[in-house]
């Protein structure tokens, strides 16, 4: 899977958050929303960018584009973390929790729920 910038990220973000499919007017929208906007060219670059990637595909209702994510949003965050596990832990899960606990960046909270997690327990 390609990686995609964080401009393109934040336009997944925005089609994800809509069930996975949206119209240019809905995506553009759902970025204002979020405070974030961009000129006409700009979207139109960034979606061909993501088609390209084979992120999303579009398809026409009469002459309106409809963008789809082909990726789902688990898919796509499941890969990131594995190349990133790869790059900055060298595919070790152990230096990346032991980082978080080391850094308090994972509460007791979060550790519980994690533990019943893998204890196979509600999520």
């Amino acid at each position: 899977m390609q990686q995609v910038s964080d401009y393109e990220l934040e336009l997944m973000k925005t089609i994800w958050a809509m069930g996975g499919t949206a119209m240019y007017a809905e995506i553009v929208t759902g970025l204002e929303a979020k405070g974030n906007s961009f000129t006409k060219n700009t979207m139109l670059t960034l979606l061909s960018r993501l088609i390209e990637k084979g992120i999303l595909k579009t398809s026409k209702t009469g002459r309106r584009n409809i963008y789809t994510a082909i990726v789902s949003e688990s898919e796509y965050q499941a890969d990131q973390t594995v190349r990133f596990l790869d790059k900055i832990y060298e595919g070790s899960t152990k230096g990346l929790v032991a980082t978080l606990i080391a850094k308090n960046l994972l509460t007791k909270s979060e550790y519980n729920d994690l533990q019943k997690q893998w204890d196979g327990g509600d999520d």
